[in-house]
């Protein structure tokens, strides 16, 4: 057989090839570089990496089905200075020989000078050794390298051409530059070019749009959109080239482009026909099989797709497919995931081929996921199945029904459950029903719920006693948690003991390993009980459980608790007096769960609330006020006696403060009933009532509402001896000072007051040198909290005792800035009054306060943004308190004075 096919003449030069071993004629289209759309982008990141292919022998653009790697090969081969040898090759392609003749042919039609003795295979199916040694010993003889592209090589399979290649590319390699464009890896020896430093490589993740790259490309379809926009689309695409250009083409047809992009549907778009064409039905059955069952799955590893598939085949296809850059994405140790948009399209087709199945696929994965110990994907299939009791029943079995309070699952979980019906009926769904209701403060409904899963579950236990088999332990220290939340919300302290004493016997019949994995139950159970504690006025108690709980361990998942303990911590020391120590601890309470990126404000918001007494006392009235806005942000189901109390105690004292007693008193009322009184809630509203009578100049009536406070309160018995000094009975108001106990806790916040007194009744009596030592000494300890407020209280007797020496000294600085005397709730504001920025607005935080200040709307802002309304609410609240202000307006003032805007 010759050694040439279809050779032809051209006057006296060399014989050329014109047809192929099969004697049919070279298509030319194989030959040619593909042409650029007019909205090809150039991104001269690439670019300047593809300039190495020059300086290497060997360079691999390695991506996708439509990540851009021949419009970006055929662009920078367009613009080189020299010829390139293009070669698009196809599977078509019957053996070495084939695909050498077609190669040879590319040379010589880039202008690469091959002799004729080269030679062009005759067969098909075989190329002769001796060939490929010539054509290397002419290519490394050249002066400059050829560059020569090997477009869509994923479609040469056969190992020998591989071989052969690699021959040609070692020998010739002075003179060659040889770059493939494949979906997949080839078969050639990367591994010792790589080690050799021989060789370019540019793959799927940088071949992907970057949100800046994607907005220029969405510009050259005639697209202007928000940045947001279009990092959401790249979010949404992974930057997938072929995606982006086909959604850019379909937004440009549909009236409203910029709602198009951020809400297409993918299974409905010319994005479905690319993947489902170019992906999907390019695989085997059994693979198209296992990626429409694994749709279902947001990540998966090979045993989970087996679960779903029933096979035992996923290992080795799953690898496959990301060798193959099939859109199925390697995250390392053994898991991977599909590509949104392939997933979208997969989950769609399957409901489209076999409708009934995605439930089942669902239950089969959680099933599995439960099994495995992965409690959070579980729950989520087991929701998706629509399979309520295995649900839920996985959530208490796993101790986690704290989990719908506290951490970082707690609104996905409370969603989660959203949908489950009535029908749904087993101990477990009324559990997570009670839990529902309860943390809505519905506490009714709650109770009647958690009766019902504590009848269902004592015929359980019934049932498990008989047959000597283990209780439903799990479920019943469930039921605990959820009994000292109701008596922390109804201010029940012995419903609350009885609770916990109970728990704590029946920890031992839970798995401990349950425990240690759940440490916010334990929290959660101890801060119910230090609250109700609390309530009852019991703070030593209260004090011991609650530290307990802010000292925990946990992260994320005790965040709540641990946050919700230290505000009620800082309250106690605020009731005893200790504002400093109140304001370290509440200050604590606020970094909590922020550390964390929970929603804020979170929790009860105990914490601003104890922020703002201090405030008062403190005399920085403004601050107060933005505490307690702050603090109307909470969440309004979320309330229990302590809370409303807390914040009757803050907003009755600053309304005091600016001299509005009526609408004082008025705060007073209980928002939230209580099982039983509190002493110290009851001490506040009768030292308000006091102070209104005061006010009202009924010093009496003033005194005998505090005397009929029970128990020993010495805020309340310091309040009792102002009112009889003021009714002119100073022996009287000296008696009740000396009547507190020595050993009594309190703080300067009480001292200082009672010190005042005992000074305003040496100044009506005359005893001057008693006055000044008894002020000084009022002043030093004040000074130390920044105690202003009681200084205000005193009356005009004071303030011509601080303009005398040394105490004029003492005031000066911190009590009297200006000028000699008490503080002046007139003039311009001090400067601590101004509310601070306490922390650094996050970038998003500063995105949705930018669209504030364009005056759009929270819906405007959600769409614009590419998030839930719910997301935007939950910066805005942030921002809010940020910046210590509760209006929109407000908040973009304010950002305008701190040069935020």
């Amino acid at each position: 057989m010759s050694a040439v096919a279809g050779s032809g003449k051209s006057g006296s030069g060399p014989t050329v090839p014109c047809a192929d071993p099969q004697g049919d004629p070279f298509l030319r289209t194989r030959f040619a570089v593909p042409a650029r759309p007019a909205t090809f982008l150039r991104r001269n990141r690439l670019v300047e990496h593809l300039d190495q292919a020059l300086k290497t022998p060997l360079t691999m653009v390695n991506g996708a089905a439509g990540a851009g790697k021949t419009l970006l090969v055929a662009d920078w081969a367009a613009r080189r200075d020299r010829p390139v040898a293009w070669l698009t090759t196809e599977a078509g392609d019957q053996g070495p020989g084939m695909f050498w003749a077609y190669l040879l042919q590319a040379l010589r039609s880039a202008g690469v000078p091959l002799p004729a003795g080269i030679g062009c295979p005759a067969d098909a199916s075989h190329v002769d050794r001796t060939l490929l040694t010539r054509l290397a010993t002419e290519l490394g003889a050249l002066e400059r390298p050829v560059i020569v592209v090997l477009d869509e090589y994923d479609r040469v399979t056969d190992p020998e051409i591989a071989e052969q290649l690699e021959f040609v590319l070692y020998h010739g390699a002075p003179g060659l530059r040889l770059i493939l464009v494949t979906r997949t890896e080839p078969l050639l020896p990367l591994h010792r070019h790589r080690a050799a430093g021989d060789m370019t490589e540019i793959r799927n993740a940088e071949l992907a749009f970057t949100p800046e790259e994607a907005s220029v490309l969405l510009g050259l379809h005639g697209l202007r959109v928000p940045v947001a926009v279009a990092e959401a689309l790249v979010e949404r695409t992974r930057g997938w080239a072929a995606g982006l250009r086909l959604c850019a083409l379909a937004a440009r047809e549909s009236p409203d482009p910029e709602a198009y992009l951020k809400r297409f549907e993918a299974e409905r778009t010319a994005v479905a026909d690319f993947l489902l064409a170019e992906v999907l039905r390019r695989q085997t059955p059994e693979t198209q099989d296992l990626l429409l069952r694994v749709s279902v799955l947001e990540r998966f590893c090979p045993e989970l797709a087996n679960a779903l598939t029933e096979r035992t085949d996923a290992e080795g296809i799953l690898a496959g497919l990301h060798r193959g850059n099939a859109f199925v994405e390697d995250l390392g140790h053994t898991r991977y995931r599909l590509h949104p948009l392939f997933g979208e399209i997969l989950r769609a087709h399957l409901r489209m081929r076999s409708p009934g199945l995605e439930p089942v696929l669902h239950r089969r994965a959680a099933e599995w996921l439960r099994r495995s110990g992965t409690l959070a994907e579980a729950l989520d299939h087991g929701a998706a199945a629509g399979d309520w009791e295995f649900t839920a029943g996985a959530l208490v079995d796993d101790l986690a029904i704290g989990q719908l309070f506290t951490g970082l699952r707690a609104d996905d979980l409370t969603e989660l459950f959203s949908p489950m019906g009535p029908e749904a009926t087993s101990p477990a769904t009324d559990l997570v029903r009670a839990a529902r209701e309860l943390s809505r403060c519905e506490v009714d409904r709650g109770l009647a719920h958690l009766r019902h899963a504590e009848r269902s579950l004592a015929g359980e236990e019934d049932r498990a006693e008989a047959a000597d088999e283990p209780g439903p332990a799990a479920a019943r220290l469930s039921c605990l948690l959820l009994e000292a939340l109701a008596a922390r919300l109804t201010g029940s302290p012995e419903r609350a003991e009885l609770a916990a004493g109970t728990a704590e016997r029946l920890r031992e019949q839970v798995p401990a390993h349950l425990l240690d994995k759940h440490p916010e139950l334990t929290a959660l159970l101890l801060a119910h009980l230090g609250s109700t504690r609390l309530w009852a006025g019991r703070f030593e108690e209260a004090r011991a459980a609650l530290s307990l709980v802010a000292d925990c361990a946990g992260g994320a998942s005790t965040a709540l608790p641990r946050e919700d303990s230290l505000g009620r911590l800082a309250l106690i020391d605020y009731l005893n007096g200790w504002l400093g120590r109140a304001e370290r601890k509440a200050m604590a309470a606020l970094t909590v769960s922020e550390r964390y990126g929970l929603p804020q404000p979170s929790g009860f918001g105990i914490g601003r609330l104890v922020l703002a007494a201090v405030a008062v006392d403190r005399d920085e009235l403004r601050l107060a006020r933005s505490h307690l806005d702050a603090a109307a942000d909470a969440r309004p189901e979320t309330r229990d006696p302590v809370t409303e109390a807390g914040r009757a105690l803050a907003t009755a004292s600053l309304l005091l403060a600016r001299g509005d007693t009526r609408a004082a008193l008025a705060a007073t009322e209980p928002a939230v009933t209580a099982d039983v009184a509190s002493p110290w809630a009851e001490g506040h509203t009768a030292l308000v009532a006091s102070a209104a009578h005061l006010a009202r100049g009924h010093p009496e009536a003033a005194a005998e509402l505090l005397h009929a406070v029970p128990g020993h309160q010495p805020a309340c018995a310091v309040g009792e001896a102002r009112a009889r000094l003021a009714a002119g009975t100073p022996l009287a108001a000296i008696d009740l000072l000396d009547g507190l106990r020595p050993e009594s806790r309190t703080g300067p916040a009480v001292t200082v007051r009672a010190l005042l007194v005992r000074a305003g009744a040496a100044h009506a009596v005359g005893d001057r040198a008693t006055v000044r030592r008894l002020v000084a000494q009022a002043l030093h300890e004040a000074r130390r909290e920044r105690l202003r407020r009681p200084f205000a209280e005193a009356g005009g007797w004071l303030r011509p005792v601080l303009d005398t020496a040394p105490l004029r000294d003492l005031a000066a600085g911190w009590l009297t800035p200006g000028s000699p005397g008490p503080p002046s709730r007139t003039g311009p504001p001090r400067p601590e009054d101004r509310p601070p920025v306490v922390e650094e607005l996050s970038g998003r935080e500063r995105d949705v306060l930018r669209r504030l200040d364009r005056m759009m709307s929270t819906e405007e802002i959600a769409a614009d943004l590419c998030v839930s309304v719910n997301t935007v609410k939950t910066h805005l609240k942030s921002v809010f308190r940020k910046l210590s202000v509760n209006r929109r307006n407000d908040a973009v003032r304010r950002a305008r004075e701190l040069r935020l805007l």
